[in-house]
């Protein structure tokens, strides 16, 4: 069995877990998924099986799309609702500033990123100080949907934005630098040319059978890249 399956992965659980589930109900065959999502986080996760995973790199590389609620007036210590939330008050322009092409950005201490083989958001768990350095990403576009008052908290505004970015952008890190603000809501919407209106709930937890995966075969997939991107 190779080839890729399109997850839907609900909030609440990891990337891994939804792996974890995929091949325990495929019977164990090597498994793997191209980009993590935060766990807070919904949509497109790309599953990748047998000699699929070996195309991780190239199908990792997509561009990626999201949509994204913020919270405005207010900070997060890990930029979503998972951390440790400051009332600031203060709101960023509007319209803001919506930086695209190659934009320098810092990825978030609760991030995957890896430092001397262990992650950050472990060290950042265990209270210790971390700072990552910046690196160079790409946004391909940037819209803002509509921005409101919050209705439950004075004060405060929510935004919506659509967001098209390159492998490596934070969108947490994208929201914090409009100012002070953090995601309330976060949905990967698409990776290239798959749509998360394509994909599948993952297996129920402990699930040992999916006799009908819907599985794109890998030859099929890599036929859907754009030009170059399977090279």
């Amino acid at each position: 069995m190779d080839g890729v399956l399109l997850i839907d992965k609900p909030a609440g659980i990891t990337s891994h877990d939804a792996v974890a589930r995929v091949k325990r109900a495929l019977g164990g065959p090597r498994t793997g998924h191209a980009g993590t999502l935060d766990p807070f986080a919904t949509g497109l996760l790309l599953v990748l099986v047998g000699r699929a995973t070996k195309a991780q790199a190239r199908l990792m590389a997509l561009p990626k799309r999201y949509a994204t609620v913020a919270q405005l007036g207010a900070r997060s210590s890990t930029g979503d609702p998972e951390g440790e939330i400051e009332r600031t008050g203060r709101l960023p322009p509007d319209p803001p500033l919506l930086p695209t092409g190659e934009v320098r950005q810092r990825p978030p201490a609760y991030s995957a990123v890896k430092i001397k083989g262990q992650r950050a958001y472990k060290l950042a768990r265990r209270g210790e100080q971390v700072e990552l350095p910046e690196r160079i990403v790409t946004v391909h576009s940037f819209e803002q949907l509509w921005r409101e008052p919050d209705p439950e908290l004075a004060g405060l505004e929510r935004a919506a934005y659509a967001i098209e970015c390159g492998s490596g952008t934070y969108v947490r890190s994208l929201i914090e630098d409009l100012g002070d603000g953090y995601c309330l809501e976060l949905r990967r919407t698409g990776i290239g040319p798959f749509s998360v209106e394509q994909a599948v709930a993952p297996p129920e937890r402990g699930a040992r059978a999916w006799a009908k995966a819907p599985l794109i075969e890998l030859e099929r997939a890599l036929a859907l890249l754009p030009a170059g991107a399977a090279d």
